[in-house]
């Protein structure tokens, strides 16, 4: 597997080029509880599509009336995924983009609250003038609108509609999808439903009856699926779905087994096997080369059979939903997959960290420590005595965004004899305000000076998307990425205080990135350090199980060294018994 070079900030690729009238769109819907996995299953089919030569969307519709994720709780939402052009989106999407090559950008994502904040726009502007405006057709016709807007250019659109069939607030965007299916007609629309069949171990049977009724309440708005994927323990037995088959109108052929998986990665694969693809091209009369899945083969066989395991200890904020990590955890697993290395990731609340001091660091394994990205107060103390223990111990250190500036409090707390460095964040009073709310930047993607202040509204008001950033000549950051230049995405309100950068740097601290016009720190390490480096942005976002990224291989790589360096000591020790 070789890593192609990193993306670049070029945002043509979003532009609209107009919904061709040989688009495909295939609808993906949820039945009986969530969490079944519609995202992971929705980008599985798009990889194997995508191997058979189709152009792909990818876009999520999600019932909520926030108008994106990036004002809500992680431990309800899960991780807030971010696009190379800006968008707060759900975690799904980062899914879609691990799985395919489809450009995944502000028109993948629509909330409910997105979709009435449009209404609602054009009314006031006047488009409905003396016109009632009604969930039908109004909302509905937006729906749509945005469906097609999130399709341009593609052979296939692959829709997920997010919550559960049943819920009301995802009755809209059902009534709309079946309304496209009179619109466009049966040849370029397809429906698939993903649904649970458990399996009740005291009883010792597979029940089939919460999959009947899920598929009822489809029918009742007049949505008939043409193919149910199960997901299940174990896989599906053929009685369950010949069943499943004759009790839901869905040839027995169509009725997918999903079962349970050690790695995500395999399931295209298990799709496959079960001519998912073929089924749906068939549905869609489309004739196409079989796909190749052999890329994906090399991943899982690299990620079974690893030569060596490291222990990477994730201190953060949120750690008891570890969904709130959830790009973070995977391009660990990338790195591991990349360099043959078992990845077991530990996590570690901030907060005990706190309570217990560094007593709850040194009683867990670690090889390596990473301090990921959050908002607000808690934990951070917690925090900053994890960097204060990697740096002066010699661990392998990864700070990701707050990381960064956790890394940046405690070199200016021990280091440069700056007594109560804060970040305004967390302490409005600071003495020493080495990270303070960014007032000002270049928007990379339009090319606008963004202003914010503390009066501004939070939703979508960070630092968003890509921003291109220069490396310093001779640090280890230009080393890992090998380039001047790279292009990561943000997602921040506060930086690195420059009014303060220069008692920082002489007092030991190195800058090894800055923004493209040079006047906010990027990255930032401590030298005499085998491997220190915190980075604004989050890279995590831009890796993928195929490619990987530089700098979590380059991570891995150094908790292995420190995982081996008593080995090293000892062999160095040894002495020389041959005469």
């Amino acid at each position: 597997m070789t890593t192609p070079a990193l993306k670049s900030c070029d945002l043509d690729k979003f532009k609209p080029t107009g919904v061709s009238s040989r688009t495909r769109f295939i609808f993906v819907t949820g039945g009986v509880v969530s969490s079944l996995g519609k995202g992971i299953a929705t980008a599985s089919l798009g990889a194997i599509l995508e191997a058979r030569g189709l152009k792909l969307s990818l876009i999520k519709l999600d019932p909520y009336i926030n108008v994106d994720p990036g004002t809500m709780s992680p431990f309800q939402h899960g991780e807030v995924y971010v696009t190379e052009d800006g968008a707060e989106t759900d975690l799904d999407l980062g899914h879609y983009e691990r799985f395919t090559r489809a450009a995944i950008s502000k028109s993948s994502n629509f909330t409910t609250g997105r979709i009435y904040a449009n209404v609602i726009h054009k009314e006031r502007r006047g488009d409905y003038l003396g016109g009632t405006v009604q969930v039908i057709p109004h909302i509905t016709d937006e729906i749509k609108h945005c469906i097609f807007e999130g399709s341009t250019g593609a052979d296939i659109a692959l829709v997920e509609i997010g919550g559960t069939v049943g819920d009301i607030e995802s009755l809209p965007f059902l009534e709309a999808i079946r309304q496209l299916r009179m619109e466009l007609g049966a040849a370029r629309t397809l429906f698939i439903h993903l649904t649970l069949v458990p399996h009740l171990r005291t009883a010792g049977e597979t029940k089939t009856k919460p999959t009947q009724h899920s598929v009822k309440e489809l029918q009742q708005i007049g949505i008939q699926p043409d193919i149910l994927i199960c997901r299940s323990e174990n896989p599906l037995p053929q009685p369950e779905r010949a069943k499943i088959a004759l009790f839901t109108n869905v040839a027995e052929r169509a009725v997918i087994s999903l079962e349970d998986v050690d790695c995500i990665y395999t399931i295209p694969g298990k799709l496959q096997a079960q001519e998912l693809d073929s089924i749906v091209l068939e549905k869609l009369g489309m004739d196409l080369a079989p796909a190749s899945l052999s890329d994906w083969q090399q991943v899982i066989e690299a990620y079974r059979h690893p030569k060596q395991a490291v222990t990477i200890l994730m201190i953060g904020k949120y750690t008891n939903l570890t969904d709130a990590y959830k790009s973070l955890s995977e391009a660990l697993i990338h790195a591991g997959i990349h360099t043959q290395t078992k990845v077991h990731i530990v996590y570690l609340d901030a907060e005990e960290v706190e309570r217990r001091g560094i007593t709850a660091i040194t009683s867990q394994p670690h090889d390596a420590i990473l301090v990921p990205g959050g908002f607000g107060e808690r934990g951070i103390e917690g925090m900053i005595m994890a960097a204060q223990y990697a740096r002066e111990n010699n661990v392998p250190y990864l700070g990701i965004c707050l990381g960064l500036q956790i890394a940046v409090i405690e070199f200016a707390r021990h280091k440069a004899g700056m007594n109560k460095a804060n970040s305004t964040e967390f302490d409005q009073d600071t003495p020493y305000p080495v990270v303070a709310l960014v007032t000002e930047w270049v928007d990379a993607n339009t090319g606008h000076v963004q202003t914010r202040s503390k009066k501004s509204h939070k939703g979508g008001s960070m630092r968003l998307g890509a921003q291109p950033s220069n490396l310093v000549a001779g640090t280890l950051a230009r080393s890992v990425y090998d380039s001047e230049a790279i292009c990561e995405r943000h997602r921040h309100r506060y930086e690195v205080n420059d009014q303060l950068l220069g008692e920082l740097q002489k007092a030991g601290l190195c800058v090894s990135a800055y923004s493209e016009e040079g006047h906010l720190v990027e990255m930032i390490e401590v030298p005499n350090h085998p491997w220190y480096i915190g980075c604004q942005f989050h890279p995590e976002f831009t890796s993928t199980p195929r490619d990987g990224h530089c700098l979590f291989k380059s991570f891995v790589k150094a908790a292995l060294d420190y995982a081996n360096r008593d080995k090293k000591k000892a062999v160095n020790e040894t002495p020389d018994l041959i005469s």
